[in-house]
């Protein structure tokens, strides 16, 4: 009997693999065990579309020795993701915090890793400083995070985006130059500058 690898199945598309990071602390471990769960759902209910989720998370790599320390084999892994996704609940820990500064760095330079973070409610629970701290930080990026309120609720969040993004074949989010109009406004009426394809406040003599 002979076997075909997926990408020799004819008439079917070739296997995108899309490396997802998964960045939180211990206290999150039922989160990342369904959101786990969930990817490998995902994955063979997108096997006929080509898409492979590959999911890393901390457990699942090495923690040998490593000459810069184990977290920067991490970072490594942050650095190739082609998306970045950070939980967090009461506090901001010293290497999850790490980690979206290496998701930041990499996504100025090559618009990936596209970067979504997610707090889970408090409830009441006492919060570190770390967490507002953290959550300035994403003001002043002007990044917009989430908020989810259980695992089922995370998930739910979380797969919409991915939905949105295979509609686009996960290049959202694109850098293009703007197209620049240039009008020649010598002799005319119109009182007003034309920017990008819009009158502002334009008068008529």
């Amino acid at each position: 009997m002979v076997y075909l690898l997926r990408n020799q199945i004819p008439n079917r598309p070739p296997v995108k693999k899309i490396k997802i990071f998964l960045a939180s602390s211990k206290e999150l471990k039922p989160e990342r065990e369904k959101f786990e769960q969930e990817i490998y759902r995902k994955c063979k209910a997108w096997f006929d579309r080509g898409v492979f989720l590959h999911l890393d998370i901390w457990e699942d790599l090495s923690a040998r020795l490593a000459p810069d320390g184990s977290q920067s084999e991490y970072n490594k892994f942050v650095r190739e993701a082609d998306l970045f996704v950070l939980l967090a609940w009461t506090k901001m820990g010293m290497y999850t915090d790490e980690e979206f500064e290496q998701a930041f760095g990499q996504f100025q330079s090559n618009n990936k890793p596209f970067i979504f973070t997610y707090f889970k409610t408090a409830d009441g629970v006492a919060t570190d400083p770390s967490l507002d701290v953290f959550k300035q930080k994403l003001s002043d990026l002007k990044h917009f995070y989430a908020i989810f309120n259980n695992e089922d609720d995370l998930w739910n969040q979380f797969n919409k985006e991915l939905e949105r993004l295979e509609e686009v074949a996960f290049v959202a989010f694109r850098r293009e130059e703007k197209p620049t109009t240039n009008v020649n406004n010598e002799g005319a009426n119109i009182k007003n500058q034309f920017n990008g394809g819009t009158f502002n406040n334009p008068t008529f003599n």
